[in-house]
């Protein structure tokens, strides 16, 4: 009991030091929920500090994320993954991250501790996370992504489904969270989508900076514009167009993330402000983006410590009125642009087992029987998070 108490107790001091975000929403969780959460947040950014170790070459990325997967599914010890991959890292990587690696074994006997079924959703979400983040990140350019198609898996991977994880852990959690486990599925992937699409446009630039682009080639080439050819020194209208055009996709998807928390009942309002302090900022963020066509840094678009402060007072007033809520964001996404529900798109995910360097763009026929299927149909796709390294600086 008391290596479990230290343990979980580990959790809570780290969480800060690798995510300020974080750090921030999940404390709001009710106790046991707040363990499991950032049990499962700590094991995606030890996947993501993993994917972003640029000392790894492709194929040693790929070893070490098995070798992982392996470890939170059990089948092998964390100790002697800890200490190769603690060798491995370079002064790229952040000292909390380093400290991460090296508490792994606290970490998996966090998890080991957990419920069946919360067990098996953070298995799930981490092995879909190891297979999708090296499929894309082989393939990172400043070409950007083929396809919306392409952009709407790539989300997928890297945060829809830690949304979906999310779901089945509020569900083991609340038998009256369960009873709506079929509409929360289908609109947790969308619900990341929106928060992810968020960071990818507010972090283009910093994204560039490390020779990746993720957005949609299709896009902006409806409005004439090469992504390739993206410069912080010219202004151009065209890219502001696409800009305009991603900005009320993501905008369509935080729709249905406040659809999403609205399925959970008022009473639980820990769970509530959880989810609706990051749709705020998400919303406030994509305004300010609309607002500054022209930035050419993510600090430039960041939303104010006076903003943040006041949507957390906002939805603390109004956090068990769906009504409230629901006005609250029609102010808050006031003036953005809207994508009709058939731009808002359904990704397609590979199988398992596929070669993750293959080009992101073939997806695979039909539903596995693990449900490695994409999103539902939602009509226009996490708890969303992104592990990015963003959050924590």
């Amino acid at each position: 009991m008391d290596s479990v108490t230290s343990d979980a107790a580990y959790q809570d001091r780290i969480l800060p030091h690798v995510s300020r975000t974080f750090a921030l929403t999940i404390p709001q969780l009710p106790p046991r929920l707040r363990t499991a959460v950032t049990n499962a947040y700590l094991l995606c950014r030890i996947a993501d500090t993993v994917e972003d170790e640029p000392a790894l070459s492709a194929s040693e990325t790929l070893a070490f994320l098995q070798r992982f997967k392996a470890v939170v599914a059990g089948r092998a010890l964390p100790s002697e993954l800890a200490r190769e991959l603690g060798a491995r890292l370079s002064e790229r990587t952040l000292p909390a991250e380093r400290d991460l690696v090296s508490n792994m074994d606290g970490v998996i006997r966090v998890t080991a501790g957990l419920d069946e079924q919360s067990r098996a959703a953070i298995e799930r979400c981490v092995e879909l996370m190891c297979y999708g983040m090296p499929r894309f990140q082989h393939n990172a350019s400043l070409h950007g992504l083929p396809r919306s198609s392409d952009l709407d898996a790539y989300c997928y991977y890297v945060a829809g489904v830690v949304g979906e994880m999310l779901t089945e852990l509020f569900c083991s959690y609340s038998a009256a969270i369960a009873r709506h486990r079929q509409a929360m599925q289908e609109l947790a992937a969308s619900f990341a989508q929106g928060l992810q699409m968020t960071n990818i446009l507010k972090d283009v630039w910093e994204d560039r900076s490390r020779g990746a682009c993720w957005l949609p080639q299709e896009v902006f080439a409806r409005h004439g514009f090469d992504v390739e050819r993206l410069s912080a020194e010219r202004y151009d209208s065209r890219f502001t167009a696409g800009m305009e055009e991603l900005i009320g996709v993501a905008h369509a998807h935080l729709r249905n993330a406040l659809a999403f928390t609205l399925l959970i009942p008022g009473r639980e309002t820990g769970i509530r402000r959880f989810c609706l302090w990051a749709i705020g900022l998400a919303v406030l963020t994509l305004r300010k983006i609309q607002s500054h066509p022209q930035y050419t840094s993510g600090t430039e678009v960041k939303v104010s410590r006076r903003s943040v402060a006041m949507t957390r007072v906002l939805t603390n007033l109004t956090v068990r009125s769906d009504w409230l809520l629901t006005r609250l964001f029609e102010a808050a996404a006031h003036g953005l642009p809207l994508a009709p529900p058939s731009e808002v798109r359904r990704a397609r995910i590979a199988p398992l087992g596929v070669d993750p360097s293959a080009p992101a763009a073939a997806p695979p026929p039909g539903r596995q029987a693990n449900r490695l299927q994409a999103e539902p149909d939602l009509g226009f796709e996490h708890a969303a998070l992104r592990t990015d390294r963003s959050s924590a600086s």
